[in-house]
């Protein structure tokens, strides 16, 4: 897959199952191979992702297709949140 690098800056990415996953904030260049080796995203979805940090960093292998979104495999599975207990009073 090619495409001008710049096109995906501020890209929203969302999963194949259509959940949004976040925004391309920035590219990770594997500069010996010259390749984009990952997508820096901002703007997470905090359902999915439970860091501290602003964002995250997605391989590049799991892209399926850029254009005016970028689709990604469903990693929801991988990444979400277990659901909180509820507590007993």
């Amino acid at each position: 897959m090619r495409a001008d690098i710049t096109s995906l800056f501020g890209l929203n990415v969302y999963t194949n199952q259509g959940t949004y996953v976040g925004k391309v904030n920035d590219l990770v260049f594997d500069v010996d191979e010259r390749v984009v080796s990952g997508l820096a995203l901002s703007d997470i979805n905090r359902d999915i992702f439970d860091v501290v940090t602003r964002g995250v960093i997605l391989p590049y292998r799991w892209v399926i297709t850029t254009g005016d979104i970028v689709i990604i495999r469903d990693i929801v599975k991988r990444f979400k949140k277990p659901a909180k207990e509820e507590k007993e009073d």
